[in-house]
């Protein structure tokens, strides 16, 4: 009996693993295909070359003199801020870009193919991740160019650079669910503004929580970007001053935000695949 049962188990395991195999290869040709756009289209990485330059002189130079931070120094404190927005930033640049293969069209010929359905997405998710790497390279030479240092080893730096792509890589799922929500490029653009923008700025990232009525420090403290922000301030050193709060997410950034990253790609990747089935399969 046992020597039956093993090859039953072994070739019952195999169309699991073709299927896998063949799903991560449509996703990794996806994954290609819109990183070849660029190419075409290079005014597509202005959010994360152009725009994280902006913040920084903004962030830095007009606003930067009116944050007095003690224990830490503005530049420490902002540019970390900033790698949480920007981590933050990445859904809404994914529900636009697939709201505009929506609505041109694209999404019908991907139906007409056989390809694995879930490999759209997660080909767009990997993309976008990618342009993401790209953006922090940008916002961390703009950093050193304004007197952003990194305190601590390269292992605690690669590790900050680890858990920010692991949490961008979580929003772009929250992007993709919105991008199969929405009917429109303009509409998903306007969702940048209406969420994750005042998301941004209800955190730490730019000021400490301390300072906010009780009601809305709770909901700070607990913004998974307050956590990324406070992760970034650890591991570059330099001074946290989000440590002397005592809520959980503050005391534990790292595990806050693996935490959060964990949970946001297990609510919306799949969420996110199940609108689209239903949306391409009506």
């Amino acid at each position: 009996m046992t020597t039956m049962s093993m090859p039953m188990t072994a070739t019952a395991a195999e169309p699991m693993l073709t299927r896998a195999w063949w799903g991560l290869k449509n996703t990794l040709v996806l994954c290609r295909r819109n990183i070849a756009r660029i190419a075409r289209e290079p005014e597509q990485l202005s959010d994360v070359t152009i725009q994280p330059v902006i913040f920084v002189m903004l962030f830095t130079y007009v606003f930067g003199s009116a944050i007095h931070l003690p224990g830490t120094s503005n530049y420490q404190y902002l540019i970390s801020g900033m790698f949480g927005m920007s981590m933050a930033a990445t859904a809404p640049g994914t529900a636009v870009g697939l709201t505009a293969d929506m609505s041109t069209g694209l999404i019908d010929r991907f139906r007409s193919l056989p390809i694995a359905r879930s490999a759209v997405l997660a080909g767009r998710a990997l993309s976008d991740l990618a342009t993401q790497l790209l953006g922090i390279l940008v916002l961390t030479g703009a950093g050193l160019a304004v007197g952003w240092r990194i305190h601590n080893g390269p292992g605690d730096a690669l590790l900050a650079l680890g858990l920010s792509l692991l949490f961008a890589f979580a929003m772009t799922w929250a992007g993709a669910c919105a991008g199969m929500l929405l009917r429109s490029p303009e509409s998903a653009q306007a969702l940048g503004f209406i969420v994750f923008l005042p998301l941004s700025f209800v955190s730490n990232a730019f000021v400490p929580t301390q300072g906010m009525p009780g009601w809305l420090r709770d909901f700070a403290n607990w913004n998974p970007i307050s956590a990324m922000a406070a992760t970034c301030r650890n591991l570059f050193g330099g001074g946290n001053p989000g440590s002397a709060v005592h809520a959980w997410p503050m005391q534990h950034p790292e595990l806050a935000v693996l935490a959060w990253s964990v949970a946001l790609i297990a609510v919306f990747a799949p969420t996110a695949v199940y609108l689209y089935r239903r949306k391409v399969l009506r």
